[in-house]
């Protein structure tokens, strides 16, 4: 018997793998220098920038997507930027997607980084500099393989996080076939046409790769995290 997937459905998975594979990485290079900061800084900043990381762990995400899409307007600062850069404008564009993402699932990867790089102390940090390492010689040779469950955690929960992302994608992307329709808008889509068959084979396939995410990082003894929510 052959699966109830149609083109658009096909082409909306690969998207999201797409988006959340970019995502992953992009939160990577952006978080692991933010989490070093945060663990090891003694900046008053460090208060209301932990908070602004945490932010979408209980703010609505169509309250997150509304403001994304307001900056990314043709009259928001990052639009009128990206114009001026001949760029045009991210809303309902990939690359909104992308910043969307990015911003929406930061907690998530950033958290459980920073928790281990405070787990790591100073001592490790303290040796190496008597033995002649740089900070930077420290941070690459010493605190990076040293933290490197957390980075596999952080990782994995926000490639996770960025597969289930429904609020923020829809206010940014809204819903254009092979551009901004992700497998959420798409289970979306199929309940409001009554087609329930090929909504729980998307769905059913979100659920079970999401289990197996999770039982993967319980048995892997996963550091502890905020716990947030999505919609």
């Amino acid at each position: 018997m052959s699966l109830p997937l149609d083109a658009a459905d096909l082409a909306a998975i690969w998207l999201t793998l797409k988006l959340a594979a970019l995502t992953t990485v992009l939160l990577l290079l952006v978080g692991t220098p933010l989490a070093w900061w945060l663990a090891h800084t003694r900046s008053r900043l460090k208060g209301p920038i932990g908070a602004l990381v945490a932010l979408p762990l209980v703010l609505p995400p169509t309250v997150i997507g509304f403001y994304l899409l307001v900056a990314m307007g043709p009259n928001g600062p990052l639009g009128a930027l990206t114009r001026q850069l001949g760029l045009g404008t991210l809303a309902f564009s990939f690359s909104g997607l992308v910043i969307g993402s990015v911003c929406y699932s930061m907690p998530f990867v950033v958290q459980p980084i920073q928790n281990a790089f405070e787990a790591i102390g100073k001592r490790p940090l303290e040796v190496a500099a008597t033995l002649g390492a740089s900070p930077l010689d420290r941070f690459f040779t010493v605190a990076l393989p040293l933290a490197r469950p957390g980075i596999i955690t952080a990782s994995v929960l926000g490639f996770a996080h960025t597969l289930g992302e429904f609020g923020v994608v829809l206010m940014i992307g809204g819903n254009i076939p092979e551009r901004t329709r992700v497998v959420s808008v798409q289970i979306f889509n199929h309940v409001e046409a009554m087609d329930y068959a090929s909504a729980h084979w998307l769905a059913g396939g979100v659920l079970v790769c999401s289990f197996l995410i999770l039982l993967l990082l319980n048995r892997r003894g996963r550091p502890s995290v905020m716990p947030g929510t999505r919609a």
